[in-house]
């Protein structure tokens, strides 16, 4: 992969992101793909492959990853494909008894019109190096690596960073505005003086990377994306990273002296049987449950774990910073481009904090009941009682577990219920993901949305010229996009409208079935407000 000494860095860009972690990357990509020049300063020369950490791509960032061209990228790389399996296993060990079994799990199954790509597993070193290439696709020269933001000095028309290379040569970027993705160290925040509040969970945890030949020979329950362990010797997660000999495990309540010390003692207690086995990389943590108290100080942003932090249970972690690089990356390359006011920038936290709370509450709930909470006596044993026991952990493990693998209303049905720049509404869709569909052609209705706003006119007659004109008087990019028939007909039925406003996040920014009275003004409020002056006053005199 390229670097860029710091030595050789711009001297002024728009956008710096500190940390090329997947959040910052993603945010690169959607501000490099929209033409803003952005630098992105990671301070490690090349992604690891020892700790895989996120594993779960979800259905909405794989609809980001098929925006940008690279879903395919990926799924070519990832070594589980959707068809392998899309099950999640409670057993009382690979090799033991199964206690209950969920099935279409974490949107690795097509959903008919629901959504276009299904969810991905993947470690995240996978997603890492697909962003880093394509960085490099569209910004040649402008990811530097082996060098980290040590200071963030702003005023009101730039900011100053100072980049260090790693041998205690720095070098200063003035920049337009600067996205903190440097993780939950990072310098940008305390620079910023902004500060995580919450709290974190009491038990510790042991994860690592193991490769076990042979160990599939024992798996008793076929192919799954993960396995939940549940027994006494080693209660656990694990998973597969390959369809070969490399697994990932957490061990849950071990700290890190116990699970460096038994690390191979868990491997066979999950096993359920003596294996041969390598470790190849330990990660000992601990849950927190923290967002920031503020994610924005005047040019400065924060996004990913640098603004939240959530359990991993359930997989929203990454994903919801994915979310956060796409809103703030459309956003910042509005303002850039002339046609975003200042209530565009106002609207990532207000858009993205409750998304973030939330996500904090499911993964929280997801966490109250673990393998550990899960074990009883007699779950092995070949008698009544050890069946009776079976039966009650199923039941169990199905209430209170299922809502962590089926999550897709969260993971598509969260609606920005205050924001500066979704006029009020009564319609429920205002504010949502915009509905998908594939047309008869089978191209996904997300396919032909532009990088701007679209305009969606759902019947023949569907009143467009309004909002058009207005678009045009305020310099804001949109494209206009006639549904055929029958298609049309049945979706306009569903959104109750026939004109749909969407922005470029897929996002519903307004419907109806006529235009505005004032155009201009529903084209000012989704654009930020303070907008330019109209070119002319015969032409705001013509448009109202």
């Amino acid at each position: 992969m390229p670097s860029v000494s710091p030595m050789r860095v711009p001297g002024r860009v728009q956008v710096l992101v500190a940390g090329g972690g997947p959040v910052g990357l993603a945010a690169a990509v959607e501000l490099g793909r929209r033409g803003i020049d952005v630098l992105v300063v990671e301070p490690r020369a090349a992604v690891s492959h020892a700790r895989p950490r996120c594993k779960t791509l979800n259905v909405r960032t794989m609809e980001h990853l098929r925006r940008w061209g690279l879903a395919e990228r990926l799924r070519a790389r990832a070594p589980l494909p959707p068809s392998w399996s899309q099950d999640v296993v409670f057993c009382t060990s690979l090799s033991g008894r199964e206690l209950s079994r969920f099935t279409g799990v974490l949107g690795l199954v097509p959903e008919g019109d629901r959504f276009p790509e299904t969810g991905q597993q993947a470690p995240q070193y996978v997603l890492e190096e697909v962003l880093r290439e394509a960085v490099e696709e569209i910004a040649p020269g402008r990811l530097v690596l082996g060098s980290k933001v040590v200071g963030v000095r702003q005023d009101d028309e730039s900011v100053a960073v100072t980049v260090d290379d790693g041998t205690g040569r720095r070098v200063v970027v003035t920049a337009d505005y600067v996205i903190g993705c440097d993780g939950p160290r990072s310098v940008v925040r305390d620079e910023i003086g902004a500060r995580y509040v919450g709290g974190e969970a009491l038990r510790p945890n042991f994860g690592m990377v193991f490769e076990s030949p042979g160990l599939w020979e024992h798996v008793a329950h076929g192919p799954a994306v993960q396995y939940w362990v549940v027994n006494a010797a080693a209660p656990a997660l694990v998973g597969p990273l390959d369809r070969t000999d490399t697994w990932w495990a957490i061990g849950f309540g071990v700290d890190r002296e116990t699970g460096e010390r038994e690390a191979r003692r868990i491997i066979d207690g999950v096993a359920g049987r003596p294996v041969r086995a390598k470790v190849l990389s330990t990660d000992p943590w601990t849950a927190r449950m923290m967002t920031v108290d503020r994610m924005r100080d005047g040019r400065v942003f924060l996004a990913g774990d640098a603004a939240h932090l959530n359990p991993p249970f359930g997989g929203h972690g990454l994903n919801t910073g994915i979310g956060d690089a796409v809103d703030l990356g459309w956003k910042l390359a509005a303002v850039l481009d002339g046609w975003g006011g200042p209530g565009i920038l106002d609207s990532y936290e207000s858009e993205r904090r409750p998304v973030q709370e939330r996500v904090i509450r499911e993964a929280t709930a997801n966490m109250r009941v673990l393998s550990t909470e899960l074990y009883a006596d007699d779950l092995d044993a070949d008698d009544e009682a050890g069946a009776r026991a079976r039966r009650a952990a199923g039941v169990r493990i199905q209430e209170t577990k299922k809502a962590e693998f089926h999550s897709l209303d969260l993971v598509l049905g969260l609606r920005i219920a205050d924001s500066p720049i979704v006029p009020a509404a009564r319609s429920l869709w205002a504010g949502a993901r915009l509905p998908h569909l594939f047309l008869a052609d089978g191209r996904s209705l997300y396919d032909v949305l532009g990088a701007g706003l679209t305009l969606l006119a759902l019947t023949e007659d569907a009143p467009v010229a309004a909002v058009e004109e207005a678009a045009r008087l305020r310099g804001v990019p949109l494209g206009v996009v006639r549904l055929p028939e029958p298609v049309a007909a049945g979706y306009a039925a569903k959104l109750g409208a026939r004109l749909v406003l969407v922005r470029p996040d897929q996002v519903v920014a307004w419907l109806g079935d006529e235009a505005p009275e004032d155009a201009v003004s529903l084209i000012d409020t989704v654009g930020g407000g303070a907008p330019r002056p109209l070119h002319t006053s015969q032409e705001r005199k013509h448009h109202v």
